[in-house]
């Protein structure tokens, strides 16, 4: 067992893991680490440089020369690639369209692993993402797998977008959130799948706080 205490949320699109993640970690005063801004990064830089996201060797060349990094905001993270803040434009259509193909490249998410293992070796850590407790942090003392309805993770979604101006319908967005369902759950390399160990958390119907509760919880049962 690893002697930093580490906390796995995975799930699939809109699930809520970052909203509750960010939460637990305040309460908790653990470090936050949201792996899907890491891919959403590169996605992006992919994008700047011009690239096709199909372009794998192309893409997988630009890691050496890509710096990601947090850094504590209001209400949020903020995130910087290459010393430029890309807190918002990560979460663009574009980006969200594409990330899963960038997601399935294996050097890709061996890097950025790597990365993710390294910020979690050296302090307690809550991390949310896809294949957290099956392939990042398998020795995560507390791993959760948060679910809910394509209809719910679309609603949420188009409240969300549209407090950013962005106008998705919400048809296009549960058509969205299925086919990122079945990209996320049929990749090659570590494919979406709650680990054998984790707590499934149902958030359809929940509220936020009910969620916080829950998975609170779970956490005093296993520290």
């Amino acid at each position: 067992m690893t002697k930093n205490f580490q906390i796995a949320i995975d799930g699939p699109a809109s699930a809520g893991k970052s909203t509750i993640a960010k939460i637990l970690a305040t309460n908790l005063k653990y470090v936050y680490v949201d792996t899907g801004a890491m891919y959403r990064a590169i996605t992006l830089a992919a994008s700047r440089a011009g690239l096709s996201y199909e372009a794998e060797e192309e893409i997988i060349a630009l890691l050496p020369k890509t710096v990601i990094r947090f850094e504590p905001g209001t209400p949020g993270q903020r995130v910087f690639l290459n010393d430029d803040e890309v807190t918002e434009v990560i979460r663009s259509t574009e980006v969200t369209n594409n990330v899963s193909l960038v997601s399935s490249y294996a050097a890709v998410r061996e890097d950025l692993v790597s990365r993710q293992r390294n910020i979690a070796n050296s302090q307690n850590v809550i991390m949310d993402g896809r294949d957290i407790g099956t392939t990042v942090l398998p020795n995560a003392q507390v791993k959760i797998f948060l679910v809910a309805s394509v209809s719910e993770r679309a609603q949420r979604r188009y409240k969300e977008n549209l407090t950013k101006g962005m106008t998705t319908s919400l048809a296009d967005l549960e058509k969205d959130i299925s086919v990122r369902d079945y990209k996320d759950s049929h990749r090659e390399i570590s494919p979406l799948v709650q680990a054998k160990d984790a707590i499934l958390v149902d958030t359809t119907g929940q509220s936020i706080e009910e969620v916080v509760s829950k998975i609170t919880e779970i956490i005093k049962n296993n520290q």
